[in-house]
């Protein structure tokens, strides 16, 4: 404990002991005037900070939350998409994959996947984030370890099945984590840093399976099912260390110091006008009758098909250009390095203007040039730029529409289900995925399939932005003519996003 710790322990000690002696010697003052005089005290310890301290205070969290929560993810997306790096070292020689087995199995992640997010969610918030989170990563690290064990297809399509239903949790999870830290401002570089892991992945994986790739026939072992045994018990080993390493909420971290907890759930309160942070059932069922979660849904599928066809089959077609299946594992590494620059950049100034569709709108236009590359690509040069490209668009409208989808959900329950339920049935586009890489070499379905999603993506977010628009000046004339004012938030706790008081971002 640092001599400042200790200092204000001692301090709070001798006020706590001041204030039991009073009360014995029949002191009128009651535990409300008590509560009132913490209040105000807390009020105005957060309006003595100024923006530099708040800025301050933000860094300390970002450091404390994010490159764990990343890390996390990293080993998460890594064990999901290792599939397509292992078939490209043989894996679909040695299971004998012919015809759509490889698709299958690919596939086959997406269904428990999908449903099992929702559940989970409800579940982080009815149990630690710090006990919950753990607890499916070590399940996911035990069934990717054991993968090494496949002999069959049969056995491939049952260890993905339950990596699916293990890993479900994290992803969703971690995002509504974040929005539990943080105000809505400031989700959005969050999210896009938590998630730029995923671009890292992608890239590491290819580097990593090039170089696991020489320990074929090691312990019997061919050199693709080292990939997944040397890639599960890395998550297991972090696994165990993330029982120690998670935090909780604001309110419980003991990183923060008194003053700058206080701050940080007055900025957390404020930023969500008060809304309800209990659990309730009705909290789960505004966020599955709200029309504004499906439209999301669908966003969200439009982006994930590319994202998940890149993850997929990416080393795929770089081999299918004519790369040996080495090069092709190494040439997969900087799309995703230019993806993950950019889902960071593209994150900062997602905030830094308070904007989101535009940013999803333009990243898919990108997305759509570097497939319209790889769809009437003559030579290898403008296809792997075309690869390039459709990485650096779609990868960061993913942390933009997932931060956009959560800060427009009000009340912590609702938008831990309505995160889940938009990366949840987004998922199911990762099926869409797996089934449309059907006619080597050139891959004019799956590419023109995947322009088609992005173009989906765009409309409904033209049509999200006008809706969010309406309702918020439908609000603002409801608040002139009631004179609705913040002194009334109360009243409108338990609304949600339904609250007049509460403001869609664009």
């Amino acid at each position: 404990m640092t001599s400042h710790s200790f200092n204000q322990s001692f301090l709070s000690i001798t006020l706590t002991q001041g204030s039991t002696s009073s009360l014995r010697k029949g002191s009128i003052e009651t535990n409300f005037d008590i509560e009132e005089k913490q209040s105000v005290e807390e009020k105005q310890i957060v309006e003595e900070l100024n923006p530099g301290e708040r800025a301050r205070i933000l860094r300390k969290l970002d450091w404390h939350l994010l490159p764990f929560v990343s890390l996390l993810y990293m080993l998460s997306f890594l064990d999901r998409a290792n599939v397509g790096n292992a078939k490209v070292a043989g894996m679909s020689k040695d299971l004998h994959l012919t015809g759509f087995k490889y698709n299958i199995a690919a596939a086959v992640f997406f269904i428990l996947y999908s449903f099992a997010e929702v559940p989970s969610n409800i579940a982080l918030k009815l149990f630690r984030p710090s006990r919950w989170i753990p607890v499916i990563m070590v399940a996911w690290g035990l069934v990717m370890t054991l993968m090494c064990l496949v002999d069959s297809f049969r056995s491939l399509v049952v260890a993905r099945l339950f990596l699916g239903l293990t890993e479900a949790g994290l992803f969703p999870g971690v995002t509504y984590y974040i929005s539990l830290w943080y105000p809505r401002s400031e989700q959005s570089k969050r999210i896009a840093i938590f998630f730029s892991a995923a671009t890292v992945a992608g890239a590491f994986g290819g580097l990593l399976a090039y170089c696991i790739e020489h320990l074929e026939g090691v312990g019997g072992l061919h050199g693709w099912q080292w990939i997944f045994l040397l890639e599960g018990i890395a998550t297991l080993l972090v696994a165990c260390l993330s029982f120690f390493f998670m935090h909780d909420y604001p309110e419980t971290a003991k990183f923060l110091t008194e003053t700058e907890r206080a701050f940080v759930i007055d900025m957390l309160k404020r930023d969500a006008n008060n809304l309800a942070t209990h659990y309730h059932i009705r909290f789960v069922m505004q966020a599955m009758k709200d029309y504004k979660t499906y439209i999301q849904v669908l966003i969200y599928i439009g982006l994930l098909v590319p994202v998940y066809a890149i993850a997929l089959f990416t080393p795929t077609i770089i081999h299918e250009l004519g790369y040996s299946a080495t090069a092709a594992q190494l040439l997969s590494a900087p799309p995703f390095i230019a993806g993950c620059i950019t889902t960071i950049l593209v994150g900062v100034y997602s905030d830094k203007y308070n904007i989101r569709g535009p940013f999803i709108i333009g990243g898919a236009f990108v997305s759509i040039v570097g497939y319209i590359l790889l769809y009437c690509g003559g030579h290898a040069g403008m296809s792997y730029t075309g690869a390039c490209l459709a990485a650096i668009g779609v990868y960061p409208t993913i942390a933009v529409d997932l931060a956009w989808a959560g800060s427009n959900a009000g009340g912590d329950l609702k938008r831990g289900v309505v995160i889940a339920m938009v990366i949840g049935l987004g998922n199911l586009g990762g099926i869409c995925s797996s089934f449309i890489y059907i006619d080597p070499p050139n891959f004019h379905i799956g590419h023109g399939t995947i322009i088609g999603f992005l173009f989906l993506s765009i409309s409904l977010s033209l049509f999200a932005m006008w809706d969010y628009s309406r309702l918020n000046k439908k609000k603002q004339a409801q608040c002139q003519a009631e004179g609705i004012t913040d002194s009334r938030r109360a009243e409108f706790k338990d609304m949600g996003d339904a609250s007049p008081l509460f403001r869609y971002a664009i």
